[in-house]
């Protein structure tokens, strides 16, 4: 008996040691899937004008580029999730990203707005499984608090700097290469991504299949559907528009009614037990509401940036870069070492206030201030916060939870972020607007004028910006609980090495 005692001891020893040789290569292929993902977000923005005046299509035409991808991607992140978790993360994984890559290139190849869009909506499909797929493959690769910290760090500054990435290389690809290149760049991604998968990556077997809740995948595609369409259109057409108010009630109907579904069916897309977790659910808020801030720093900054001070895509995509620099130092330093010893409650609220203290920074800056002084500092006290908000909480978002269950709970993290995003979009966009018309009530018109208005909006916006930020602060102290994170309950030993 001692005999085999020592021998299944050795066993399981071995086990846990194949399965955790090779995991920060996987991380390296997880951190370039979640890359091509975020930064897909912003490239195509910078490339859209080159590619309306090469293609010839309309505003709306150009809209619908961006919304499409919206659409698909932040509607079907739940059923992509729930997919990984019962066909398999490392499967779900690879055809994400052999997805996303054909898609890449049919809208590189597009000869017509038609061919854009439909490539676009199959881009934020395969992004949908794609995402969840990479975040729950890390939740469950790196199971020792430490480890956990670290590598949750270099993926959650992967995760806030993707966007100013974006910017830089979208710039770069659209006035050296062309404006199809910030597309077939993906493949680049994919292809070493899918390499690095198939030798890296490592999934455990699915022990059983239950059915996939129906209900609940038509009531959840559909009500996301429908608030991420509405919030689009609130940001083009106003907040009074039928289409805006009409498609964002019918979307909060319809998530009303998945969520009495999910309380009554025996195999749920998303059971309620994930989001309902102190810590979960507080990471899920807290994406959520530093999304909405973080538009008013990528969006309008932009606009000043070129608008104002002149800057080329290049140069705007640049300028961006230290704040790059900061969401990787307060990640990788800060946040990966302390998340394992004191769990996120103090991180999140202190980087959400120092993010706040940037956008207030930002609202100094006026028609003749410099990027040095003006612009700068600003931008590396937001990256410093921002580090300190997404490393932390996706950490705890997928802390905590049963293995069948890591695709949905990584799942809920890109679609808060997602509807935080839209939500920043259509909100700010109209407090802008708002903000630049009412400066305009009552003066002499003008080109000064015009540009002090634009200005206050600008402002107005940070100001918000700045607001949500302390918003986040609020509810991660309120919802946090203390202390280091929940073990996974799942996991194989951990062993020294």
């Amino acid at each position: 008996m001692t005999t085999t005692a020592q021998a299944q001891g050795k066993t399981a020893a071995g086990a846990a040691v194949d399965r955790h040789s090779g995991r920060w290569w996987a991380l390296v292929v997880l951190a370039v899937a979640q890359l091509m993902v975020v930064l897909d977000a912003t490239v195509v923005n910078i490339a859209l004008p080159t590619a309306q005046h090469d293609l010839g299509f309309s505003d709306s035409g150009r809209q619908w580029v961006v919304t499409g991808y919206a659409l698909a991607f932040g509607s079907l992140l739940l059923l992509g999730g729930r997919l990984s978790d019962l066909v398999g993360r490392k499967r779900m994984f690879l055809i994400g990203l052999v997805g996303f890559a054909l898609a890449s290139a049919l809208g590189g190849a597009a000869n017509g707005i038609e061919m854009l869009i439909v490539a676009r909506v199959l881009q934020g499909m395969f992004g949908a499984v794609l995402a969840p797929a990479a975040l729950s493959l890390l939740s469950i690769t790196f199971t020792d608090p430490a480890e956990r910290g670290k590598a949750f760090g270099i993926f959650g500054a992967i995760s806030g700097a993707g966007g100013a990435v974006g910017l830089l290389l979208g710039g770069v690809l659209t006035e050296y290469a062309s404006w199809r290149w910030c597309l077939y760049v993906n493949l680049v991604f994919a292809v070493a991504g899918v390499i690095g998968g198939m030798l890296k990556l490592r999934d455990e077997p699915v022990p059983h299949r239950d059915p996939l809740d129906w209900p609940g995948v038509i009531t959840a595609v559909g009500g996301l559907v429908a608030l991420v369409y509405g919030l689009g259109n609130a940001s083009s057409d106003g907040w009074s528009d039928p289409r805006t108010y009409g498609f964002i009630a019918l979307g909060v109907v319809l998530l009303a009614v998945f969520v009495v579904i999910e309380r009554r069916v025996a195999h749920p897309l998303l059971p309620l037990r994930v989001v309902t977790d102190r810590n979960r659910g507080g990471a899920y808020a807290a994406v959520g509401i530093a999304g909405i801030g973080m538009f008013g720093v990528f969006l309008f900054l932009t606009y000043y940036l070129t608008g104002v001070l002149h800057f080329s895509p290049i140069q705007s995509g640049l300028a961006f870069l230290p704040m790059l620099g900061g969401v990787m130092i307060s990640a990788t330093t800060i946040g990966s070492l302390l998340t394992p010893r004191i769990g996120p409650r103090p991180l999140v609220p202190i980087g959400a206030l120092i993010g706040a203290a940037g956008m207030v920074y930002l609202t100094r800056i006026g028609l003749d201030s410099g990027y040095v002084t003006g612009v700068l500092p600003g931008l590396i006290i937001t990256g410093l916060g921002m580090g300190l908000i997404f490393a932390p909480t996706q950490n705890a978002a997928t802390s905590g939870v049963q293995h069948h269950d890591a695709g949905v709970a990584s799942a809920m993290v890109n679609t808060a972020q997602q509807i935080g995003g839209s939500i920043g979009t259509a909100l700010l966009s109209s407090v802008a607007a708002s903000a630049a018309t009412g400066y305009l009530a009552g003066r002499i018109p003008s080109a000064q004028t015009a540009a002090l208005a634009q200005m206050h909006s600008y402002h107005t916006v940070f100001w918000w910006s700045a607001g949500f930020f302390v918003l986040c602060a609020v509810i991660a102290a309120l919802s946090f609980r203390s202390g280091p994170l929940a073990v996974d309950p799942d996991a194989e030993p951990v062993l020294a090495h």
